[in-house]
């Protein structure tokens, strides 16, 4: 847990519940100039923006992009999304009109392992308990959208298969928002004719539904409902693509989804107003939060700080590859967030021995920052290091980790957002506007479009990751091919790896270099305009933990909701 901070003997959800919150409403009209009637309140603290008032602001000019991101992630931790609410209540301090815009959080990782995914201490938003529990639903209409449409699947074959579709080759899994892995892989319509066609499915998790990557790419309820009928579910027997729109599924779909569009709008601990929409996982799912959020919010607000999932390598690599060339968005800073607890973890320390100065483990370990501060100026962006203090950091080990990035020609100051508040991330908000108002950031995407498939993903495991090259096992090579053949060689790539290491084996820390990525499995998101590529053992339905968050979560007899983090 981040810093001098540590030293309070209150949980993250005890200050959320203890704080005093302003009615979303009085936030809305005060912050943002959005009035009552435009809004749809859950609550007293919670509300979504209309999405017609949302088309009203189409012709204002935008505030300016700030993308946070981190190093390779360890159980040190590093303050990812605590930096994101930090960074922008301290904007908020030095004067600039800034909001924040997040990803909503599984149920997943809030019963798994993770915990809460709300910031923490007083850098949160809040209702934090809101936030991680079923919040506005959204979640629940997406899995429900995805499950629609393999229900209309099996129903489909079961009433004699009009269109010819290939039991085989069902590529359209279900979804749940948990961690289950018993359903990666099933067998589904047991039980005789009644029932259906025996075949063998599974499940992937809600955040990696090709649903919640449209949905968080989506410019408006048209490209919604388009996007949903150009999901391919499956084949022929030749080989012939199978629709959604085929089965006249996209109306239901978006109508299920359409509540769920209009982003969620809260506000931190400080009053700062932010959208809390959509939730990709960014090691196995493109890890950004809604477009339809994005662009709204920087309409509204001079600054809007949003976060990219895990490290660089993947979040930020995927909001620039996809969500940016989708979009036109082009982030004028990337605030990279580190701790020094995390590049000792990186320098090969124990996490239990990370209390100790250790000069040398830290110089091993700023290899991995180093690697990704180069990955993002490699994109044509300005980074700017944001050093989550900890209390047992000192003065030796931060001014180490200053000078490297110095010598990289990149500006580095410790941040206590944790226990301060914005108040304690004023030196990096400076630094932000310092980097966003030169203008020297412009976006250089990875790859061109025309670039073929494999090749992309190559340029991706030897650009980003400092692989030797790729591995493809024959029937991966030959989908790729297919995938090209058929037309959607054009899309971008959307790697699912593990998040703690530069290459695919999650034990390999700091920053390796010439090893090769396994591809071993290769999907097509035609609605979402990406294809897929699981690398290593990563998995789309992660598994509990031996001991989940869940044992330790509970509500008192008034009704608290206690232990989520």
């Amino acid at each position: 847990m981040p810093a001098s901070q540590h030293v309070s003997p209150k949980s993250d959800i005890a200050i959320s519940q203890d704080a005093p919150k302003r009615p979303i409403l009085d936030v809305a009209r005060e912050k943002l100039g959005i009035a009552a009637d435009e809004l749809e309140p859950y609550g007293r603290y919670k509300a979504k923006v209309s999405l017609d008032f949302v088309e009203t602001l189409k012709d204002r000019p935008s505030g300016r992009l700030i993308l946070v991101s981190a190093i390779t992630p360890t159980p040190a931790g590093e303050g990812k999304t605590t930096t994101t609410v930090g960074l922008t209540d301290a904007l908020v301090h030095i004067g600039k009109k800034a909001m924040l815009c997040l990803r909503e959080p599984s149920l997943g990782p809030s019963f798994g392992q993770k915990g809460g995914a709300a910031g923490g201490g007083y850098a949160q938003v809040v209702p934090m308990e809101d936030i991680n529990l079923h919040f506005t639903g959204d979640f629940h209409a997406i899995g429900a959208a995805h499950n629609l449409l393999a229900a209309m699947v099996d129903n489909h074959v079961y009433w004699g298969n009009a269109l010819g579709i290939d039991t085989r080759r069902v590529t359209w899994r279900r979804v749940v928002d948990m961690n289950d892995r018993a359903l990666r892989q099933i067998v589904c319509s047991l039980g005789g004719a009644v029932n259906g066609f025996p075949r063998e499915a599974g499940f992937d998790i809600t955040v990696a539904s090709e649903v919640m990557a449209i949905f968080c790419l989506a410019e408006n309820l048209a490209d919604l409902k388009q996007r949903l009928g150009d999901i391919v579910v499956a084949q022929t027997r030749d080989k012939a693509p199978i629709r959604a729109r085929d089965l006249a599924a996209q109306g239901a779909m978006a109508a299920l989804l359409k509540e769920a569009l209009a982003p969620n709008l809260v506000q931190t601990l400080e009053g700062t107003p932010a959208f809390v929409h959509g939730g990709p996982f960014a090691n196995i799912a493109h890890g950004c939060n809604s477009v339809l959020a994005t662009t709204t919010a920087l309409k509204l607000a001079d600054y809007v700080v949003t976060e990219a999932g895990f490290g660089a390598d993947l979040g930020a690599e995927k909001f620039l590859d996809i969500k940016c060339r989708k979009t036109g968005l082009a982030p004028d800073c990337v605030v990279l967030v580190a701790t020094i607890r995390a590049l000792k973890m990186h320098g090969g320390v124990r996490k239990e021995d990370l209390l100790a100065e250790n000069l040398e483990a830290l110089e091993e370990g700023l290899s991995n920052l180093r690697r990704h501060v180069e990955n993002v100026q490699k994109f044509g962006l300005v980074p700017v290091v944001s050093i989550n203090r900890f209390s047992a950091d000192t003065p030796a080990e931060i001014a180490l980790v200053q000078r490297a990035c110095a010598a990289l020609g990149v500006e580095a100051y410790l941040a206590d957002h944790w226990a301060e508040g914005g108040a304690g991330a004023v030196d990096v908000a400076r630094a932000v506007v310092r980097a966003a108002e030169s203008g020297k950031s412009r976006l250089t995407l990875l790859y061109p479009d025309d670039m073929p498939l494999v090749e992309k993903i190559r340029t991706v495991a030897q650009e980003i990751y400092r692989a030797k090259d790729i591995a493809l096992d024959a029937p991966v090579a030959e989908q790729l091919a297919a995938f090209q053949a058929a037309g959607y060689g054009h899309l971008p790539v959307c790697i699912a790896k593990t998040q703690y290491s530069f290459s695919t084996n999650h034990e390999i820390k700091g920053a390796p270099t010439g090893h090769i990525v396994h591809v071993r499995e290769v999907r097509l998101a035609a609605g979402a305009g990406f294809v897929v590529a699981i690398c290593g053992d990563v998995m789309t339905m992660p598994g509990l933990p031996r001991v989940p968050a869940a044992t330790t979560i509970d509500v008192t007899p008034d009704g608290r909701i206690i232990g989520l983090f």
